[in-house]
């Protein structure tokens, strides 16, 4: 039965996509000078396991290039390659033509073979280099000692071996197995392939536990395709198979783990049985096997480090057979061969029998090897307690949909016994109230699992800000806060662009140059920050830089020369909106990073399309702060029912300060027939909702009826109402895909007694404001 592996395409595309992110934060955070060896095997596992799916998926391009960069890197992580800051930018140009292949292999299209080529040649071309390097340095003699005689090690053995107890070839090769096991992308057996034999068979013999059938299958017929499957044992959801092949382990686990995961699979070496339901006996070939599976599945519990501290003994007492089994590859006749330096430090930690045999003092290194191997189990068995499933978007909001339909009837239910005696009907209220209460914690739950935290945005800027920062010339520092600040998944995927936008500018206007800075006595490195906290019931998002910051008179000539109405008088925030307008830019020249006046504007229509909106503060010489406020999520909100007339509109309770029924002597109408309120010695302009949208028999008098505050982009005005009817949740439907673009309305919702209200769009009626209130203050 052949089973079609195109439907785990998504699986690996999505997991490529995290291990090339990973990889690219990696690099970035990457200490040239003194690299990090475990951030250095990251990215190498992470290039290893891309390059392997794609071996399996038959993505060729995709192979062909990680296969190189996988070879440079491994030279790295071995100490035989010098880091440079030019391999750190083709390492990430790397990443780029990766990022690109696996976007065309997803549109089921062929990666530009061009691309390829170029980088590929950029690559080996790194190669070449660092292998000329390492020929060119001098070697150093690294004297390794002879084995001591046969006859003295043998008897060593026997007598430890009459002990009782796991015989000490078997200690040996458990230990160097739990050891080997996390060596990243080596094979089980120092410098020889996965297949080739050794002790414990020629075989690799694989288990999986907790395997459907049917993935059962699918894995037999894939990791058939890495070698000859000489035997194999199904029993219940577990499945052993023995495999003759010359990949490494990693090679078998990058399969697996797109079916399964790494928490199922072991991976230990052995003889397949002459008859597939054979059980071995102590002391047979499927014994050994047993001890070979036990230690691989140790390795996998997080418990290396107690198998590898018993190595030293069995080191020392079996050498011998250590040798004759070929675990260490350390031939009798090494014992006057010269070694190179640089591979001097990997022939201390690859051949301890060598040390142990002539007692040289390898404890410091050894030690701390040993300690670096039993970290990374440990870490893979603290990251396997937490577990998730891939689960589509379009599941989640179905999901969601139908508990805002849940919220709808729970509403109406509300409605329909609002007019109840709750006297008479006390268990129905007591069960009405619980239905609100259970609705509403089934809201907040499953509007938890739209959030995405702020990371994922945060997480592609280390690299915006290396590479033009470099192209401008510029030494920047990138500071990130609120990293784990959670934001509904359709609001972060659109917050992407305009934070790109506003990152640049900083970079390109705010920023200044290494010699401006220090003219102006400040560090020579400017530093740009990014940071999401919650505010309320918002996300507050910002782009700080502690750079030259705005120039108010070069902001207000460049408007006047525009032909803009402006005045001196004119509040700092009014001339800093001023860059929010279409066209506008105090740039002296446009260059292909900003100076065309075709972002700012583009970026608070992008910010107030989600319910948001975005402010300026900036002070002269101590940089600039751009604030996005944005609300949660756009599919439920908590509202403010109030009626206009006969008419129910929705008012977002994030922007409701207060309410009140204003005197008579408050009221004032001002030169342009607007009125103001006036709210504790504030005055603040009067919006009627009857006048904006038409609405009649609605009451004309403020002192008639009710006046909300409301506050929004830092700013207040009163609303004229004529009664508040309540607070409840709503389901936010989007107006424009059912009807069309209302002006100051945002959206709509269905109320409990099946009719439809409007959202009002408090933004839109405090910009009108504005500019009604501003046209009012210059005449």
């Amino acid at each position: 039965m052949t089973l079609d592996i195109t439907q785990f395409y998504q699986t690996f595309f999505d997991e490529a996509d995290e291990l090339l992110a990973q990889m690219e934060q990696l690099l970035l955070n990457l200490d040239i000078a003194h690299p990090d060896p475990e951030d250095l095997a990251a990215i190498f596992r992470a290039a290893h396991s891309i390059k392997g799916g794609a071996a399996t998926f038959g993505f060729t391009a995709l192979t062909e290039t990680t296969h190189i960069l996988e070879s440079l890197l491994d030279r790295a992580r071995n100490n035989e390659l010098v880091l440079r800051k030019d391999m750190i930018d083709t390492f990430l140009e790397t990443k780029d033509v990766l990022s690109g292949q696996l976007t065309d292999y997803r549109a089921s299209a062929e990666p530009d073979t061009a691309v390829a080529k170029a980088i590929c040649a950029k690559l080996e071309q790194l190669h070449a280099e660092s292998r000329l390097g390492a020929e060119a340095a001098p070697a150093a003699a690294a004297p390794v000692a002879a084995v001591a005689p046969v006859e003295a090690q043998t008897a060593g053995t026997a007598g430890t071996a009459g002990q009782g107890g796991t015989p000490p070839e078997h200690v040996v090769e458990q230990a160097v197995q739990a050891a080997g096991e996390w060596t990243d992308g080596e094979p089980a057996q120092t410098g020889q392939a996965a297949g080739a034999g050794d002790a414990a068979g020629p075989h690799l013999k694989i288990t999986l536990r907790g395997v459907g059938e049917k993935d059962q299958e699918l894995l037999s017929e894939e990791l058939g395709n890495l070698g000859n499957i000489v035997g194999q044992v199904k029993s219940g959801g577990d499945l052993t198979l023995w495999l003759q092949t010359d990949v490494t382990s990693d090679d078998i686990i990058a399969v697996c783990c797109f079916v399964i995961d790494e928490s199922q699979i072991s991976i230990g070496r052995g003889t397949a049985p002459a008859d597939e339901t054979q059980q071995g006996e102590p002391g047979t070939p499927d014994a050994a096997d047993s001890a070979s599976a036990q230690a691989a599945q140790t390795t996998h519990a997080g418990q290396a480090e107690q198998a590898a501290s018993s190595a030293p003994a069995a080191h020392t007492a079996a050498p011998a057979q250590a040798a004759t089994h070929g675990l260490f590859n350390a031939p009798a006749s090494t014992a006057t061969t010269p070694a190179p330096a640089a591979a001097a430090p990997a022939a201390a930690s690859s051949a301890p029998a060598a040390s142990v045999a002539t007692g040289v003092a390898t404890t410091t290194a050894a030690s701390a090897e040993q300690d670096r191997k039993a970290a990374r189990p440990a870490a893979a068995a603290g990251g396997a307690e937490g577990s998730s499933i891939r689960v589509g978007v379009e599941k989640v909001d179905q999901l969601i949909n139908l508990v805002g339909e849940l919220v709808i009837t729970q509403a109406m239910l509300a409605e329909t016994t609002s007019t109840f005696d709750p006297a008479l009907h006390d268990r129905l209220f007591n069960g009405m109230a619980q239905l609100e209460r259970n609705a509403r914690d089934l809201q907040e739950a499953v509007m938890s699992i739209r959030m995405m935290p702020m990371d994922y945005v945060f997480s592609r800027f280390p690299r915006l800000v290396r590479d033009l920062a470099a192209k401008l010339g510029k030494e920047v520092e990138l500071v990130t806060f609120g990293q784990a600040t959670e934001l509904d998944k359709s609001l972060i995927e659109r917050i992407i662009d305009p934070l790109t936008h506003l990152v640049r500018n900083s970079l390109d206007h705010g920023i200044e140059t290494v010699e401006a800075r220090r003219a102006a006595g400040k560090d020579a490195t400017g530093q740009l920050v990014l940071s999401a906290a919650h505010h309320g019931g918002n996300i507050v998002i910002e782009v700080s830089d502690d750079g030259a910051g705005l120039r108010r008179d070069k902001i207000l000539a460049k408007a006047a020369k525009q032909g803009m109405q402006v005045s001196e008088s004119m509040s700092d925030e009014e001339v800093w909106n001023l860059i929010f307008l279409p066209g506008f830019s105090t740039a002296e020249q446009v260059t292909d990073v900003s100076g065309r006046g075709v972002g700012m504007d583009v970026v608070k229509r992008n910010i107030q399309s989600m319910g948001g909106h975005v402010e300026i503060t900036s002070h002269a010489g101590k940089g600039s702060t751009t604030r996005i406020v944005l609300p949660l999520t756009l599919a439920i909100l908590d509202g403010m029912s109030v009626k206009v007339g006969n008419e129910i509109f929705i008012l977002p309770l994030n922007f409701v300060m207060e309410s009140l029924q204003p005197r008579a002597e408050d009221i004032y109408t001002v030169a342009n027939g607007e009125r103001v309120v006036r709210v504790r010695g504030e005055y603040l302009p009067l919006v009627a909702l009857h006048e904006v949208f038409n609405v009649d028999d609605a009451k004309q008098e403020p002192t008639q009826g009710i006046v909300t505050i409301m506050q929004t982009e830092g700013r207040r005005f009163a609303m004229l109402i004529d009664e508040l009817v309540g607070q409840q949740q709503v389901v936010v439907k989007n107006l424009e895909t059912n009807y069309r673009k209302v002006h100051g309305i945002s959206a709509a919702t269905i109320l409990g007694d099946g009719s439809v209200a409007l959202i009002v769009d408090v933004a839109a009626l405090n910009r009108e404001t504005r500019h009604a209130h501003g046209a009012m203050s210059l005449a």
